[in-house]
């Protein structure tokens, strides 16, 4: 007979195999809810696996090819759930104790982790919106990206389970939040996910009611359009009032603009799910008070980190990470701002002085009309020096506010050039100083051979 601690370990065969009492043939409803109230906790693991094949455009100019896709990922934490912040909203903090993740594209190979000084994350979900940060310490977008494809389960278990109590056979929906959670789409344009409960039975000593989920859905995601058909199986704890299984086979289908198939991903997702008997540390009362569980400009700012470029800075969440070519890396903002961020050996780093002439030879050039001028001015001292200046300029009918920078180091050097549209220069201003205030050399820039 196998042990009741043993659930959270099995897969479908073995559970089967230790089922010692067929599905109850009493008609008896049953109640199977469980409230994620603040002070809810669940220790969670979840393995995923996925195979497929994409069409990615390779060259530009030409037709998509067909690229093999394969995965897999496994994640495994704690968390509790938090008072929120606002009506409408779900709060979670989760210590993440492993994490592996491995993708294939074609020939390349990518892996994303999780640092251990911020594997404590707030994760909190607002609408169709989910966004984890750290009260640790800055994120980068890869850390973001492993938490951001893992279910919210204060938002899906709720949504897969009955509002009131059913009997064995009985069949209700899965609610819109929790199948645009299971299926990470932005919008469900068609179709549902339908669960019935199939029965109750007992393994161990715990009386569990088995639920079979199914349906096809079509909507957007990140992708685009898609297609997903899902079939699953899940288990309820009666004893426990708790869901510890969920074991879900699906395909995802990537649609083009006329509804045809472009790729065809297949996944395997396995989630086990158990109490916490006693609170660990790191999410106790005590660990948690005094710092700042409320998302701010500053908790929330992403970390980039490129070793072989040798730089890295803090940059807001409004901002993406654009080109990353030779020694140049961009950063684009949906307003319209944009960033332009050169690493230089440290003979080659221009003075601020002559940075600003520079650019003002260039203005010059391209025919634009200086409005205002700050002359080079430094913020940081020894033993790295940062210095600033900026220009307000209008370019035939546009008016533009221009950021520069020049930060160096003993091992090499960075020249910024931001450009804010006018209009939104109060606000993208401070955005762009925290930007280059966060700036550093982290290795020594060597002269290009």
């Amino acid at each position: 007979m196998c042990a009741a601690a043993m659930i959270t370990r099995m897969t479908l065969p073995s559970l089967a195999m230790c089922m010692f009492a067929s599905l109850a043939t009493a008609q008896e409803a049953i109640t199977l809810q469980e409230k994620f109230d603040p002070g809810h906790t669940s220790k969670v693991e979840v393995i995923v696996k996925l195979t497929g094949k994409l069409a990615v455009p390779l060259q530009k100019g030409k037709a998509p090819e067909l690229v093999t896709i394969a995965g897999i990922s496994r994640v495994a934490y704690e968390e509790r759930v938090l008072v929120p912040d606002d009506l409408g909203t779900l709060k979670a903090v989760r210590a993440y104790r492993d994490v592996q993740f491995e993708r294939t594209l074609g020939s390349n190979t990518q892996d994303a982790g999780i640092r251990p000084s911020v594997r404590r994350m707030v994760i909190i979900k607002s609408e169709n919106r989910r966004a984890p940060f750290s009260p640790d310490g800055p994120l980068t977008w890869g850390e973001i990206d492993v938490v951001r494809t893992d279910v919210f389960n204060p938002a899906v278990i709720p949504g897969l389970l009955p509002t009131g109590p059913v009997k064995k056979g009985q069949t209700w929906k899965v609610t819109a939040e929790a199948v645009r959670e299971l299926t990470d789409m932005e919008k469900v344009e068609e179709g549902e996910l339908t669960v019935e409960l199939v029965g109750v039975t007992e393994i161990g000593q715990q009386r569990m009611a088995r639920l079979r989920i199914s349906g096809t859905v079509r909507g957007v995601n990140e992708d685009g359009p898609s297609r997903q058909k899902l079939e699953a199986t899940a288990y309820f704890d009666l004893g426990a009032g708790m869901l510890t299984y969920l074991s879900l086979k699906g395909t995802h289908e990537l649609l083009d603009g006329n509804g045809q198939t472009v790729g065809r991903i297949e996944g395997q997702f396995t989630m086990t799910r158990a109490r916490i008997e006693k609170l660990p540390a790191d999410l106790s009362d005590a660990s948690l008070r005094g710092l700042e569980l409320r998302p701010t400009s500053e908790n929330t700012l992403l970390l980039y980190d490129d070793a072989r470029l040798g730089v890295r800075f803090l940059y807001p969440r409004g901002w993406r990470v654009g080109a990353v070519q030779g020694k140049q890396v961009t950063l684009d903002h949906a307003r319209g701002s944009g960033i332009l961020i050169t690493v230089e050996p440290a003979t080659k780093v221009p003075s601020a002085t002559d940075y600003a002439k520079e650019i003002t030879a260039f203005l010059q050039k391209q025919k634009a009309t200086l409005t205002a001028t700050e002359n080079p001015t430094r913020v940081r001292a020894e033993p790295v020096q940062l210095d600033r200046f900026a220009f307000e300029a209008t370019f035939g009918m546009e008016k533009a506010r221009l950021e520069y920078a020049v930060l160096t180091q003993s091992d090499g050097g960075v020249t910024v050039a931001g450009r804010i549209p006018a209009a939104d220069a109060a606000a993208m201003k401070p955005e762009i100083e925290r930007v280059i205030r966060s700036l550093s050399i982290t290795k020594k820039i060597e002269e290009p051979k």
